[in-house]
């Protein structure tokens, strides 16, 4: 038993990131490895010699097959924009992507453990991979009257594969091209042209729908003095291309707050 036991556990760590990312919640993810674990006791006392297919591949079918029996989708809906991502897919896609990207095994074996031809496989990653690649593609709204700035961070935002909708030098252009792009983020300075004042477009834009906004800005201490930190992030100017890399991913990627998902709901 315990030979067995720690076979086993050589694979938990493995199995656990997987069921996790199968069933969309810890609980129930851990729940499935308790169970195949039981199974896998049981299928190894019933062969006295070892069972070579008894593998890491072998546990990972058993981990599908359980999740088919209480249906396949995850059990709440994804807020993280990866997670999101991958629940637009077929479900074959979504696990033979978590099995390559996440679980780093071979197409060939990931492929056998969805019991689908390599070949397939391969057509149906690269689909997948589009797919979730486009999905992460965040559509950004630079507000900031600073003709070379604004160049600046758009080039910025290019480079990172990201889509520029537009730019805004005041508060009537910024919320033009939000409420025509929809965008997912927006970069914001606070003097604007015309005396705008970019913290009340932040907040408007947050009262029409949740909007991320990362403030870039030669001024820094305006949210403080309005008590308006919660609006987002800053960027003290002069800033780096780095800073502005690192703000962005950390916003694209974050999960939205719960507090945000009604706002986020168009009306």
């Amino acid at each position: 038993m315990e030979q067995y036991t720690g076979h086993f556990m050589q694979h938990l760590p493995y199995l656990r990131r997987y069921a996790r990312a199968l069933t969309g919640t810890n609980g129930r993810g851990d729940a499935l490895v308790t169970r195949t674990l039981e199974w896998y006791l049981e299928a190894e006392e019933a062969e006295t010699g070892g069972n070579d297919d008894l593998s890491r591949g072998a546990l990972y079918r058993h981990l599908n097959e359980l999740q088919d029996k209480e249906g396949a989708a995850p059990a709440v809906a994804p807020y993280h924009p990866v997670e999101s991502a991958l629940m637009t897919l077929d479900e074959t896609d979504r696990r033979l992507y978590l099995l390559v990207n996440l679980e780093d095994l071979p197409v060939g074996d990931a492929a056998a453990v969805l019991g689908i031809a390599p070949e397939n496989a391969m057509e149906r990653l690269t689909h997948a991979r589009e797919r979730v690649r486009a999905r992460l593609t965040a559509t950004i709204l630079i507000v900031e009257d600073d003709a070379i700035i604004a160049y600046d961070l758009a080039e910025t935002v290019r480079g990172m594969g990201h889509i520029v909708c537009g730019n805004a030098a005041t508060m009537d252009e910024a919320l033009a091209l939000a409420a025509e792009h929809r965008p997912t983020l927006a970069l914001m300075d606070i003097r604007l042209a015309d005396g705008d004042n970019g913290l009340e477009v932040a907040r408007e834009l947050r009262a029409r729908r949740f909007l991320p906004v990362i403030f870039v800005t030669a001024f820094p201490d305006d949210l403080a003095k309005h008590g308006l930190e919660h609006l987002g992030p800053v960027i003290p100017k002069p800033f780096t291309r780095d800073q502005i890399e690192q703000a962005i991913t950390r916003a694209v990627f974050m999960p939205q707050p719960e507090d945000a998902r009604e706002t986020a709901q168009p009306h």
